[in-house]
C-alpha cells in the first residue's frame, strides 16, 4: 500500500471544510447527524480522504451510539491506532493507515454481541460508502 502524503493546504482544495476538520485535524461530527449513521446498504467504506478501502458492511451494527459502528476493519493494516490522551480521558484512535486521516475511535470491552467485543465508532464524514450489487 502506498502512502499518500498532502499539505494542508492541498488537503483545503480537496476536502470540504467539515471533512478538513474531522479528516485532518481530528475534529468530530456531531452524533447522529452523520450521513451514514442508520445505513444498512451493502457495500465497502473507504476513506474520503484518499480512497482507501477501511471497512465493509457486513462488520458494521447498531451501536445506537450516534455514529457508524463496526466490529473489525476490513484488513487488518487498513488502519492504524494510536493512543488519545485529549479531553481529559484515554482511547485509541482510528487512523487511515494510507493517508493518516482522523476516523474515529475504536472501544473495547463494552459488551456488543459482536465477534470481536470491539466498537469502530467512525465519523461518516470520513467515509465514502460504495454499495455492491
Amino acid at each position: 500500500m502506498e502512502k499518500v502524503v498532502k499539505s494542508d493546504a492541498e488537503w483545503r482544495v480537496q476536502l470540504s471544510p467539515e471533512e478538513f476538520h474531522v479528516l485532518r485535524q481530528a475534529g468530530t461530527e456531531r452524533a447522529f447527524t452523520g450521513e451514514y449513521v442508520d445505513t444498512k446498504t451493502e457495500g465497502v467504506y473507504s476513506c474520503r480522504a484518499c480512497g482507501a478501502e477501511l471497512f465493509r458492511s457486513d462488520t458494521k451494527f447498531d451501536s445506537h451510539c450516534g455514529w457508524p459502528s463496526f466490529y473489525e476493519p476490513s484488513e487488518s493494516d487498513a488502519v492504524t491506532l494510536i493512543e488519545d490522551r485529549s479531553l481529559g480521558m484515554v482511547r485509541v484512535e482510528v487512523r487511515c493507515a494510507t493517508c493518516d486521516s482522523h476516523l474515529g475511535h475504536v472501544f473495547h470491552g463494552e459488551g456488543y454481541g459482536t465477534p470481536t467485543d470491539d466498537r469502530y465508532c467512525i465519523n461518516s464524514v470520513s467515509l465514502r460508502l460504495e454499495p455492491t450489487e
